[in-house]
């Protein structure tokens, strides 16, 4: 019978965690020898004691979505008094104030819009990348790129390969939530499936675009579907290597629809257990990124000796989850004072963590 004990053991060995490995220690509430095991796996990985953040800045250029989310309140159906899609001059003022404030990228992203085709896009990134070159474009989910390739009749494949041209750098992991089909009909009925998902970022990696990965927890999946989750994104990474980073975070349900079935917010220890499961678990993923937007800083400096190695952005913009609940916020100067307390070297990094700036 497999033990907490036993399979920390072959940890330290090397072996790497079978799926009903995961699923023993998520159960096991074996607290401090999960952060134990997942800091030393970072420290495996990260030998030089560096914990990077990045600044950037979140451009929702739509509210606009048919995907029908329980857990967001953000999105407006089409034809709502409320829907919007941003102009380019918008755009380009935020992109601006992005670069004015020292950010490096853009993270943008929307609704899934029924009418926004792949010339909108590719004209988007364009004029973005003419003006401003030095900005990195991180953008549109798999959501939207199954949306906009199925309504401008093209493969995800020549979507993607449009998109690489007119600017597009790398591809964030929203949408990503659950990947079990069983969640995805729950939660987000309106999404893209579980393995088109996988393919959108599969074939993203085949065109040499760089990926983040990303999962939400707290929405009513078990255990079983979170291992399900982590085996699905290290099985692809196993064939592609085109994951930069994982970043788990907690559902947040103020004011959302699913506010009324989920009564319960994702605790601190939930939180980190998890997240150095996947530290251990994802030994092919070098980066490992801690939510502080849904946790909290105090949380977020615990979570650097729990696997992570990175606090992620200081968001000079984020409109989704924290209309939803999520009122924290930091200055760069908060994420760096976060990193040295907690006995780490700072460094600024780019959207998919190439270039590091050690923070004297």
């Amino acid at each position: 019978m497999k033990t907490p004990e036993s399979i920390l053991e072959r940890v330290y060995r090397g072996r790497r965690l079978e799926p009903s490995d995961a699923l023993v220690l998520l159960k096991s509430g074996e607290f401090q020898q999960l952060g134990q095991a997942a800091d030393w796996m970072r420290r495996r990985l990260h030998p030089d004691g560096v914990v990077s953040f990045l600044v950037d800045r979140n451009i929702n250029y739509t509210n606009v979505c048919v995907a029908r989310c329980t857990f967001c309140n953000f999105y407006r159906r089409p034809g709502h008094d409320e829907g919007y899609v941003l102009s380019n001059e918008t755009i380009f003022r935020k992109v601006e104030e992005t670069l004015a404030l020292g950010g490096t990228g853009i993270l943008m992203q929307g609704g899934m819009h029924p009418d926004l085709k792949i010339d909108y896009y590719e004209e988007l990134l364009s004029s973005i990348r003419d003006r401003y070159p030095a900005i990195h474009l991180h953008c549109f989910s798999p959501p939207e790129i199954v949306v906009l390739a199925r309504l401008s009749r093209l493969s995800l494949r020549e979507s993607i390969r449009r998109l690489k041209a007119a600017g597009l750098q790398s591809i964030p992991g929203g949408g990503a939530e659950i990947l079990t089909e069983r969640m995805r009909r729950e939660i987000s009925p309106g999404k893209c499936t579980a393995r088109q998902w996988l393919e959108v970022m599969r074939v993203g990696h085949e065109e040499g675009l760089p990926t983040t990965a990303t999962m939400m927890i707290g929405g009513g999946e078990s255990l079983q579907e979170r291992v399900e989750h982590l085996e699905g994104i290290r099985s692809l990474q196993d064939e592609t290597g085109g994951f930069v980073a994982f970043i788990p975070w907690n559902v947040q349900l103020e004011g959302t629809p699913m506010q009324e079935s989920i009564r319960r917010e994702v605790p601190a220890v939930e939180y980190l257990t998890l997240l150095a499961v996947a530290r251990i678990y994802l030994d092919n993923i070098v980066n490992l990124q801690v939510s502080w937007l849904t946790q909290g800083l105090p949380v977020g400096q615990i979570a650097l000796h729990f696997g992570a190695n990175d606090v992620g952005s200081i968001m000079i913009e984020e409109n989704v989850i924290s209309t939803a609940g999520a009122h924290y916020t930091a200055r760069r100067s908060d994420l760096i004072r976060l990193i040295v307390d907690a006995g780490f070297t700072p460094a600024q990094r780019n959207s998919v963590y190439s270039t590091f700036k050690k923070i004297a």
